[in-house]
């Protein structure tokens, strides 16, 4: 083992400016993949928030309602006689119901639960509207149903999410693309420029290597300080990855849209640490592979 960090060491240096462009380049496109991953998480945690363009929702009745024609809370009898329209509707794929607690724990994921504590809050369970959450077969399809729905007893207004979340979506998914698009044409550079450090590398080595196979070193052996240095790069770029998403997560997402526009519900730690983790294991894959496949060329002396 002292031999193979000795080498790993002289080889870190002899080609440091080669093992810095591979640091940078997978740290950028690391990077892309990570806001890609980000971005798609964004996306479905946007959905489950406020639906999605196949969606429409059905707000039922509630005491007090604003709609006129609301004279009191949905009934369940009203309830039942909506929930089959719903089911015998052939626009309709599937749907779900939302209590008025789920609505409540929504409410409080959004704002911050410390702001409906104590004895008067500004807001209970009670205050809020059932609803049914309808998935539209074709988002092309929907006055059907919409029609079938709005006349019922119990149904306070109707929803379309396709207008609300339609310019949201596609915000969403163009970033996201952009960046897998980006981080593909790195991730190509990336393993260029590895098969071109390990060229150099086992050039600089060739007479070490004619040695060591003389004296009967095993293929292993040799290749240990090529894997070490891939192993290296990998780390640092990785590592600066997750730096530079802790940053993104922070500096934009946590203190800064997700106080400009608290009305949508943003990504948290839990997705970056999930971002994190997939990165972390391309990063060696982009370097590692590479080395095993062309060291076969490249080291036969």
């Amino acid at each position: 083992m002292r031999y193979t960090f000795t080498e790993l060491g002289q080889g870190l240096r002899r080609n440091l400016s080669m093992h810095v462009a591979v640091v940078l380049t997978l740290f950028v496109s690391l990077t892309m993949v990570g806001m890609g991953l980000l971005l798609n998480a964004q996306r479905v945690t946007t959905t489950e928030a406020i639906g999605s363009e196949l969606e429409i929702t059905v707000w039922l009745c509630r005491t007090n309602d604003d709609n006129p024609a609301c004279s009191s809370e949905a009934t369940n009898a009203q309830k039942e006689a909506i929930l089959k329209v719903v089911e015998e509707n052939p626009e309709v794929s599937s749907y779900r119901i939302e209590t008025k607690e789920r609505a409540f724990e929504k409410v409080k994921e959004q704002y911050g639960a410390d702001q409906f504590d104590g004895p008067n809050p500004i807001i209970t369970a009670d205050a809020l509207p059932e609803s049914v959450w309808i998935t539209l077969k074709d988002a092309k399809e929907f006055e059907g149903i919409t029609s079938a729905v709005a006349g019922l007893d119990g149904v306070s207004k109707i929803t379309d999410q396709r207008e609300l979340v339609g310019k949201i979506f596609r915000v969403l998914d163009v970033l996201k693309w952009s960046s897998l698009g980006v981080a593909a044409a790195l991730i190509v550079t990336a393993l260029l420029l590895v098969g071109n450090t390990i060229r150099l590398a086992a050039m600089a080595r060739r007479r070490e290597i004619g040695i060591m196979r003389l004296v009967g070193a095993s293929n292993f052996y040799i290749l240990l300080p090529f894997l070490f240095e891939a192993l290296v790069t990998a780390a640092i770029g990785a590592a600066l990855t997750a730096g530079s998403l802790a940053a993104f997560m922070h500096f934009g997402v946590i203190e800064g849209v997700d106080q400009q526009l608290a009305f949508l519900e943003w990504i948290g730690w839990d997705d970056y640490w999930s971002a994190v983790f997939w990165t972390s294991l391309l990063a060696p894959a982009l370097t590692v592979i590479p080395t095993l496949v062309l060291t076969r060329k490249y080291l036969k002396v």
